[in-house]
C-alpha cells in the first residue's frame, strides 16, 4: 500500500516575512496617529468657530483726549484714562518703523501673519538655554495686533490658538501698512503711553521726527517690559545703544539695526 505524502506547505518569501511584521507596524502606527489627531483637529475647529469678529479693525477710533485751552489759545491740560495720539503709519519716520521692526519682527513684510522660521529658532534657543535663560517667543507683530485689539492678555494654549488663527485672517484682511499702523499706534510702551507718538512725548517731550536712533531704540525695547525700562522707577537700568565694528547698533534688551523699511538711520 502506497503511502500518501501530504503536500508541503507553501515557502513563504524571505521579503514577505520581513515586510508583514513592518506592514502591521506601520498600519498600528498610522491608525494610532488618527486617533491621536482627531481631537487635536476637532479642537481646532471648535476653536476657529469662536472666533472675535476681525473686521472691526476696519473701523479703529482712538479714544479722545479732552483739553482745556485758556482765553488766549494756550493749552491748560488735557484729560484722558490713556495718553494717546494717533499716527498715520505715512507720518511715522522710517526711523521709528525700522527701530520697532528690527526689534518686534523682522520678517514682518515676508511673512504671512505666522514666522514659522521664527518659531523654530524660539524653540531652538530655548532648549539650548533652558533653565538660564527668559523663554523667547515668536509672536509676529500681527499677532500681537490680534491679541490687543480682540483677546486677552491670558496665557494660555486656547488664547495662542485663537491669536494665531486671526493673525492669518487679518494678514488676508488687510495691507502690511495697516496692520503696522494699528500695531504702532496701540502698543503699550509704559508711562500710561499708547503707541509711539505718545510715548515719544511722555518719554522726550518730542515728536517723532525730532527721535535720535538711540530714543528710537530705546521705545523700540520697551514693548517687551515696559517696567522694566521705566527711567523714573526702579528696576533695570536703561538699555544702551553700543556702536559695533560693523557699523550697525545694538540697543541691549532691544534692538535698533536695518530692517525692511531701510536703515535705522535718521529720516
Amino acid at each position: 500500500m502506497k503511502r500518501v505524502q501530504k503536500p508541503s506547505p507553501p515557502k513563504v518569501s524571505l521579503l514577505r516575512r520581513v515586510f508583514r511584521p513592518l506592514w502591521v507596524i506601520l498600519t498600528l502606527g498610522v491608525w494610532f496617529t488618527v486617533g491621536l489627531s482627531a481631537p487635536v483637529l476637532y479642537y481646532i475647529y471648535q476653536t476657529s468657530q469662536d472666533l472675535p469678529n476681525y473686521a472691526s479693525l476696519a473701523k479703529y477710533e482712538r479714544a479722545g483726549t479732552t483739553r482745556v485751552y485758556a482765553y488766549d489759545g494756550s493749552l491748560i491740560g488735557e484729560y484722558a484714562r490713556d495718553r494717546r495720539i494717533f499716527m498715520p503709519i505715512s507720518s511715522v519716520p522710517k526711523l521709528t518703523i525700522a527701530a520697532f521692526l528690527s526689534a518686534e519682527d523682522r520678517r514682518f513684510y515676508e511673512h504671512g501673519g505666522i514666522d514659522y522660521q521664527g518659531i523654530l529658532r524660539a524653540v531652538l534657543n530655548n532648549l539650548q538655554n533652558f533653565g538660564s535663560k527668559r523663554p523667547e517667543g515668536a509672536s509676529t507683530i500681527t499677532q500681537q495686533v490680534a491679541k490687543n485689539f480682540l483677546l486677552s492678555n491670558e496665557q494660555n494654549v486656547d488664547r495662542k490658538l485663537k491669536e494665531a488663527m486671526l493673525a492669518l485672517r487679518i494678514e488676508r484682511a488687510y495691507s502690511k501698512d495697516r496692520i503696522l499702523e494699528l500695531y504702532l499706534n496701540e502698543i503699550f510702551l509704559g508711562m500710561n503711553s499708547y503707541g509711539v507718538a505718545a510715548a515719544a512725548l511722555n518719554y522726550f517731550n518730542k515728536g517723532l521726527s525730532e527721535l535720535t536712533i538711540e530714543e528710537a531704540a530705546y521705545l523700540a525695547a520697551l514693548p517687551k517690559g515696559p517696567n522694566n525700562y521705566h527711567p523714573l522707577q526702579g528696576g533695570d537700568r536703561p538699555p544702551r545703544l553700543d556702536h559695533r565694528p560693523d557699523g550697525g547698533r545694538r540697543l541691549h534688551h532691544g534692538r535698533a539695526g536695518r530692517g525692511r523699511q531701510g536703515q535705522a538711520s535718521r529720516c
